[in-house]
């Protein structure tokens, strides 16, 4: 392992492992991994999924402990075990947000901020000191919410800061933030990078975990890359080459991306016109044909969502139709639509996407059971073929198709929603950020399955946060701003700074 860049910070870690080594089922997870973040120092930690990201900071929280090796916070030994493991490392000072957020939807901000630690005066909840602390910490965030708002009531990048706003309450001195960003617009990332600098200011350490390398440039000062559960190279970012930190984490050069070779268009398939939906959609109206993948570019609030909900018949436009096969479709339920050949995909693969608890086998065909059904009940074999013919067919990677699917990598499990749709047949394929939350080597992989996809005559509407990616996937892109389409780049000539310099026009930052 390389030796860590210089640092003006003291000696004594806030955080150190050493030696450390963990085994799953008889997967080596970590091998003999040593680790140490400084006070004030932002980390970032990079690999691909599968990596051993997410076992490093699961020893660094408590919530696992190593079969070899050790864990140090503050200078002090994480030698509790169970649940006293991690309540020692929270008491040390270690607070994490996880991608997957851990609010509870059905109760208030203040209530969630607090869980498990209510404030209490005169031994009832102290609900005034709940509020006021709760106000502070969101205002740190540039965040202007009444603290009794429920979780439900608020947007998926609300409570994503909301999240780390609770990560920053009382005195943390390593804060690990699991790709914090994934669902936010870029004034709502400034406001990360205001919080992670402040804590940075403050002496706090910071773990920072994320696929995106334009963003580690701007906020880490070093980064740990890991393979193969071990830490190949610990470097200083800003002399960092980001090749050669890719060819790190994947252990071969990346493959030089390619520019999407416009094909013949097939007949129209898809007609949507005037669509109204205030206040995120004014007038939107383009085609689709067969065998294209078309994507739509805009900010995060921009209406995206709410526009493949339209088309697939989970939301109600105010005006406007929709045609599917040169039929009015407008109105048509979404059960509807699915029996016409629609498949759809959800912004969040964790909410909606996915039952974690269920195998991959039961994920894949529940879009269609008569194909695995035998004289009225499920077959076990049928079920199991037709799981082993989409798991191979979009290159997932798994021990068996009973395994649960919420143990997978985030790519793995996309690769099985995008699956469940080929299997089910659908012709017209609606991908809410396809990619989100997945590493660069399952980026390429869903690139390529749904070109494939395409070739094979299927159209696919692609909506991506990640303006960067359209170009290397889709053969049209129209930009969303305004609640109208206010232009469209047709591949190869679809340039990444055009398109934001289309998405950001006339919105202030």
């Amino acid at each position: 392992m390389a030796a860590p860049a210089p640092s003006q910070h003291p000696i004594q870690p806030i955080a150190g492992i050493a030696g450390a080594v963990k085994r799953y089922a008889g997967v080596l997870a970590l091998d003999h991994v040593d680790f140490a973040v400084q006070p004030g120092e932002v980390r970032a930690l990079l690999g691909k999924n599968g990596a051993g990201k997410s076992t490093l900071i699961r020893l660094l929280t408590g919530a696992e402990t190593p079969d070899e090796g050790s864990v140090k916070l503050a200078g002090q030994a994480l030698d509790q075990s169970g649940e006293n493991r991690t309540r020692q490392a929270s008491a040390l000072g270690v607070r994490s947000v996880y991608q997957e957020l851990s609010l509870v939807r059905d109760i208030g901000i203040a209530e969630n901020m607090f869980l498990g630690v209510w404030p209490r005066r005169w031994g009832v909840l102290d609900h005034r000191d709940m509020r006021r602390c709760t106000a502070e910490a969101l205002a740190n965030l540039g965040l202007s919410l009444d603290p009794a708002t429920t979780i439900a009531a608020l947007s998926p990048a609300e409570r994503q800061l909301v999240e780390i706003a609770r990560a920053t309450m009382g005195e943390p001195k390593l804060v690990i933030l699991d790709e914090p960003t994934s669902s936010l617009a870029a004034a709502e990332v400034e406001r990360v990078f205001a919080a992670v600098r402040r804590m940075r200011d403050r002496g706090v350490a910071v773990i920072y975990v994320s696929h995106r390398m334009k963003e580690i440039r701007e906020i880490a000062d070093t980064a740990s890359v890991m393979r193969d559960g071990r830490i190949v190279s610990t470097l200083d970012i800003g002399e960092a080459d980001t090749r050669d930190i890719v060819r790190m984490m994947l252990g071969h050069d990346e493959g030089k991306d390619e520019l999407v070779v416009p094909r013949g268009a097939g007949k129209t398939l898809l007609s949507v016109r005037n669509i109204r939906y205030l206040p995120k959609l004014q007038d939107v109206s383009f085609d689709l044909r067969q065998g294209e993948v078309l994507g739509i570019a805009g900010l995060l609030g921009s209406g995206r969502t709410e526009l493949l909900r339209i088309i697939a018949g989970q939301e109600r436009a105010d005006a406007g139709t929709v045609a599917l096969d040169g039929i009015d479709v407008t109105g048509e339920s979404w059960a509807g639509m699915l029996k016409r050949g629609l498949g759809m995909t959800p912004e969040s693969r964790k909410d909606d996407g996915i039952v974690p608890l269920l195998g991959i086998d039961e994920n894949t065909v529940m879009t269609d059971a008569k194909p695995v059904t035998a004289y009225g009940v499920l077959s076990a074999r049928r079920i199991a073929a037709a799981t082993r013919e989409i798991v191979q067919r979009m290159s997932v990677k798994a021990p068996k198709t009973t395994t649960p699917i919420g143990t997978l990598s985030g790519g793995n499990q996309q690769k099985i929603v995008i699956g469940r749709w080929v299997y089910a047949g659908s012709r017209l394929l609606l991908l809410d950020e396809p990619t989100r939350g997945v590493d660069v080597e399952a980026k390429s992989q869903i690139y390529a399955i749904i070109r494939k996809l395409a070739a094979e005559g299927k159209s696919i509407v692609f909506v991506s946060s990640e303006i960067e990616e359209l170009p290397k996937v889709c053969d049209r892109v129209l930009v969303l701003r305004d609640g109208c389409i206010v232009k469209t780049f047709a591949a190869p000539d679809i340039n990444t700074d055009e398109l934001m310099t289309a998405s950001i026009a006339g919105q202030a930052y």
